[in-house]
């Protein structure tokens, strides 16, 4: 079973910025065609932010786009995703995992990301 440690959020002000990282236990682009990073508001339900394919290209939601940089890593074990500028609707907890999720689909704990003044 493949590992997912999210990490890297934080507290930030409108206009701020963090990296996340996810970590996983194998070489998941092994295993996945795609993965992805999430993200799920209070209240909401978990949305798909960010897709970064095997062949290395990427997708991103047009709430994020110009402001999100999906890559990897460390012989692809590491995926992570650049937040600038970002906004109070940011602010939710991230989860990185395949693309697509399905109803068995095993999450990681996620990290918080909040994004107030």
């Amino acid at each position: 079973q493949v590992q997912l440690v999210e990490s890297g959020g934080g507290l930030v002000q409108p206009g701020g910025s963090l990296r996340l990282s996810c970590v996983v236990s194998d070489n998941i682009f092994n295993l996945y065609y795609a993965m992805g990073w999430y993200r799920q508001a209070p209240g909401k339900g978990r949305d798909l932010v960010t897709t970064i394919i095997r062949d290395g290209s990427t997708n991103y939601i047009d709430a994020v786009k110009g402001r999100f940089t999906v890559s990897r890593a460390n012989a692809e074990k590491t995926i992570y995703l650049q937040m600038n500028n970002l906004k109070p609707e940011d602010t939710a907890v991230y989860y990185c995992n395949r693309v697509p999720a399905g109803p068995s689909t095993i999450w990681g704990q996620g990290t918080q990301v909040t994004v107030s003044s």
